[in-house]
């Protein structure tokens, strides 16, 4: 599976998994490296994590699997986030639910996940979503200090806005590489906030949280997923597809800013649906069938 380039000498797979319902899998240790290893046979190689998923457990139960084969490391890239700071067994005396982009607590925050990876580097470290207090030069030397300490290799964002992104890049002397948003053909907010066209514009991939919205789309409790999922069955008659999961995939695959959809889930077929949609060839016609319905008018 081809990779996709964010940075000199830096890629991801295509299809990232990601790993933040890892302890709702129930599965041991051996079993996610089983899956793990496969997934890497497949061509999957990037797994997305945050310091908060899990209660902040995640990230050590990764580091369980790495134990096993200390030879997966060196085949994969640890994308992973911080910033949120939960009431949990790591902060138990907080108050209240807050984020935190200051320069100890980004070093705190990825010095306390390398030990949870056992690893002695991330790939890709993302803020997790914008704050209201924000001090992007402050952000900025604690990215500077961990990247040479070599303890990060690359940096990006999560949930930011254009300005929000283009603030701190004005602040740093090395690129952010992507930003992590929710894409679907359920939620359009990227498309109709600007951030599309802002990707497009600076070469930023962005990788696509949620991509078949959290079971708003395959299992809809409201008006927006029924009016979106006839025309996705519509396509995926047209394309001879068996899965509508892999229309869903394919619509994301085809839009031009060469996004990554980061699949959520513990089961190998849903993944390798993502992975089928690569190969699968959808119209420019087919692509707006799906976008009409999930805006829910014609185009003016």
């Amino acid at each position: 599976m081809n990779k996709i380039q964010l940075a000199p000498n830096f890629s991801l797979s295509r299809i990232v998994h990601g790993q933040m319902r890892m302890m709702e899998w129930n599965m041991n240790p051996q079993q996610l490296l089983s899956m793990m290893q496969e997934l890497v046979e497949l061509g999957v190689t990037t797994f997305d994590h945050a310091d908060i998923y899990g209660g902040y457990h995640c990230e050590s139960l990764l580091g369980e699997v790495f134990k096993l084969d200390k030879s997966l490391r060196n085949k994969v890239e640890i994308v992973t986030k911080c910033g949120i700071k939960v009431v949990s067994d790591r902060y138990p005396g907080l108050k209240v639910k807050h984020y935190d982009y200051s320069k100890a607590h980004i070093l705190k925050s990825v010095d306390l996940s390398l030990e949870g990876f056992g690893t002695d580097h991330i790939d890709l470290l993302l803020l997790h979503r914008p704050a209201p207090f924000f001090d992007p030069a402050e952000v900025a030397e604690a990215f500077t200090q961990l990247k040479r300490q070599g303890k990060v290799l690359q940096f990006g964002v999560s949930n930011f806005g254009a300005a929000q992104f283009e603030m701190l890049q004005h602040y740093l002397d090395m690129p952010l590489v992507t930003n992590q948003v929710e894409i679907s053909p359920y939620c359009l907010e990227h498309f109709e906030n600007g951030n599309m066209e802002f990707f497009i514009k600076n070469s930023i991939h962005p990788m696509a949280w949620s991509p078949v919205a959290g079971g708003r789309l395959m299992s809809p409790w409201d008006a927006k997923g029924p009016r979106i999922m006839p025309v996705i069955r519509q396509v995926a008659e047209e394309l001879g597809v068996d899965e509508v999961e892999k229309v869903i995939y394919a619509w994301l695959l085809k839009h031009s800013s060469r996004m990554l959809p980061v699949v959520g889930s513990g089961k190998m077929d849903r993944i390798k649906n993502a992975l089928a949609a690569i190969d699968l060839e959808m119209s420019l016609e087919q692509w707006y069938m799906i976008y009409v319905a999930a805006l829910g008018k014609e185009l003016p």
